[in-house]
């Protein structure tokens, strides 16, 4: 495992795709703490658009080569879902820390493989959960975890919006072998991680419906409406849809609980203790993938298990395979994970 103690955290990012450019703007807010040292993609064009103006950043083909060429101290991996658990197994064998976009992998299997990588060689694994960082978000995981509004009861989070995807633009995401699925798994998997962070329990059964409302070339979904249960008696419900914008008033997330309430449009935070006034917060925007390589960095140089590790993606993928599992059966389905993936 390799430490880099107050130098910047060397990272080789992997895959300079479109988000990769949000990645790449998020090292560039934080030099003291992150250097980009080397990028990995068999499209050279996309290699160099990310790499800008330093030329002391190495560009290679393949990852692997990348990393056998050592000089890193962290791999960034931005590549297509069906790609993610090769390439993090690949790079904690190396001994090296990651930061992986969502969904960290697509079976079950894949994410028992990723578990026994990291723990087999010690490394830190951060799943690249960027709204997290919302400024609203925080504030209310804050209040959560103070008490104030007693035991959680349930949880709703949304995210939606109007996808205007073409066949050709769309690419990979289309296709359900690369994708792993349809909406769910991916712009979907952002309500899951935020129902995640404050149901705090281990997902146990999902009940989900599945539409195809509008993007009829996708062999997956394009809408998803999912329901969860989660072992310490927290409910949660996600609404998710690349096919339409939310209705005015539509929360991000909402939260009941014992002695009260909260609800939240991602900007402005409204939380009430009940018997007594409501509290309103409004927050400025961050930088959301600034704040997360920020954080990335500051767990890898201090030895400190960052706010979602594979842990939580893999609860994630769990739900969205039940989920899966259920529409296609019409039944509540059981949630299953590799044993040794809670830490």
């Amino acid at each position: 495992m390799t430490a880099t103690g107050a130098q910047p955290v060397r990272i080789g990012l992997i895959g300079a795709g479109d988000i990769a450019g949000a990645h790449v703007a998020g090292y560039r807010r934080n030099p003291e703490s992150v250097r980009l040292v080397a990028i990995a993609d068999p499209v050279r064009e996309s290699a160099e658009r990310r790499r800008g103006g330093d030329d002391d950043v190495r560009i290679h083909a393949d990852y692997r080569e990348m990393i056998a060429a050592g000089g890193l101290d962290a791999v960034d991996i931005c590549l297509p879902h069906h790609l993610h658990a090769d390439a993090v197994i690949a790079a904690a064998d190396a001994g090296l820390h990651v930061l992986c976009e969502k969904p960290l992998c697509l079976t079950m299997e894949q994410a028992d493989a990723i578990a026994a990588a990291v723990e087999r060689n010690g490394i830190t694994l951060m799943c690249a959960h960027n709204q997290l960082f919302q400024p609203a978000v925080a504030a209310a995981k804050r209040i959560v975890d103070s008490g104030a509004l007693g035991r959680v009861y349930e949880v709703r989070t949304t995210d939606s919006f109007f996808n205007d995807f073409t066949v050709e633009s769309m690419g990979w995401r289309a296709r359900a072998v690369t994708s792993g699925g349809g909406e769910l798994i991916d712009t979907g998997y952002h309500p899951l991680y935020l129902l995640q962070h404050f149901a705090g329990g281990i997902p146990v059964e999902v009940a989900a419906m599945l539409s195809r409302h509008r993007l009829a070339f996708m062999e997956g979904e394009d809408s998803a409406q999912v329901l969860v249960r989660y072992d310490n008696g927290v409910v949660g419900h996600v609404t998710t849809s690349w096919a339409y914008e939310p209705a005015v008033g539509t929360e991000k997330f909402s939260l009941v609980g014992e002695k009260g309430s909260l609800s939240s449009d991602g900007t402005t935070l409204i939380w009430r203790v009940r018997g007594e006034e409501p509290v309103t917060e409004t927050f400025e925007p961050v930088h959301e993938f600034g704040a997360e390589v920020a954080h990335f960095a500051e767990c890898v140089r201090e030895g400190r298990r960052p706010i979602q590790t594979h842990t939580e993606g893999i609860d994630v993928l769990g739900v969205i395979l039940a989920a899966y599992e259920s529409a296609a059966t019409g039944a509540i389905a059981r949630v299953h994970r590799p044993a040794a993936a809670r830490v």
